[in-house]
């Protein structure tokens, strides 16, 4: 794979500041960064001073920052109008910092909570998100989560067919849909339509408990995933979530895993 398809989340480096995150994703050889959408990384209401440093640091490392992981839109679904209006002026913060850094994508919450219910109060300020950031070129992605719409593949596309934007869809996730026992290869064809951003990571079901592992060590196929999404088009990154610090530093791990993805 064309290493400038390959990028890297710095969640897994997020006691680290993020001028040290970029330079180990550099090391790996990644020339993209998922920036964690939390301190010390990208803030949740990021700074001029903030982002002009990130854009210096990213200069510096080689390193273009291709999706912010933050969560605006977790308050969407509520019922005190007072916190959805101040949760819509948060994800027009954060789509101007994905437009200002070059950001292709940001991750997105569409509320808290897996009632379908919940679609009905989501969509309106979502479909208002994703036309404010189609503006800026800018793709809104939920990801994949127990917990929240996301989940469940048929709710997820509901709530991306509600808001009835290109912009809006969801962050595909194949190994968290499979640690809560969701086929990621049914959801995929389910979401198939609505895909802005992918995550990568591996795991495997042991003995009636879910593990994480290299990738490539368990269960979910990197070659299926990147053979089912260039087969319906997709243009977009994929993103490595090294998150198996306790069996391998990120810091000396990634770069197997960067190898890998190259290779295929």
């Amino acid at each position: 794979m064309d290493i400038s398809r390959i990028s890297a989340c710095t969640y897994g480096l997020r006691e680290h500041p993020y001028d040290y995150a970029l330079g180990v994703l550099a090391d790996a050889g990644c020339v993209k960064a998922d920036l964690w959408g939390n301190a010390p990384h990208l803030p949740t209401e990021p700074t001029e001073e903030v982002l002009s440093d990130i854009e210096a640091v990213s200069e510096r490392t080689g390193v273009a920052i291709a999706n912010l992981g933050s969560y605006p839109g977790r308050e969407f679904g509520s019922e005190d109008d007072s916190a959805r209006a101040a949760e819509l002026d948060k994800m027009r913060l954060i789509v101007d910092a994905a437009a200002r850094l070059g950001a292709r994508s940001i991750r997105v919450s569409p509320g808290h909570g897996e009632d379908p219910a919940l679609i009905d109060r989501v969509a309106p300020l979502m479909a208002e998100s994703a036309a404010y950031a189609a503006e800026r070129s800018v793709f809104l992605g939920m990801e994949n989560h127990r917990g929240s719409l996301a989940g469940n593949p048929e709710h997820a596309v509901m709530l991306c067919e509600a808001v009835a934007n290109p912009h809006f869809g969801v962050l595909y996730e194949p190994c968290n849909l499979w640690s809560i026992e969701v086929d990621f290869r049914q959801a995929f064809d389910v979401m198939r339509e609505h895909i802005v951003h992918v995550h990568v990571k591996d795991g495997a079901w042991r003995d009636g408990k879910f593990v994480r592992c290299h990738l490539g060590e368990g269960d979910v196929d990197p070659a299926w995933v990147v053979a089912a999404l260039e087969g319906i088009g997709y243009e977009g990154d994929y993103a490595l979530e090294y998150e198996i610090a306790d069996l391998e530093p990120m810091e000396t791990g990634l770069a197997k895993w960067v190898a890998l993805f190259r290779g295929l």
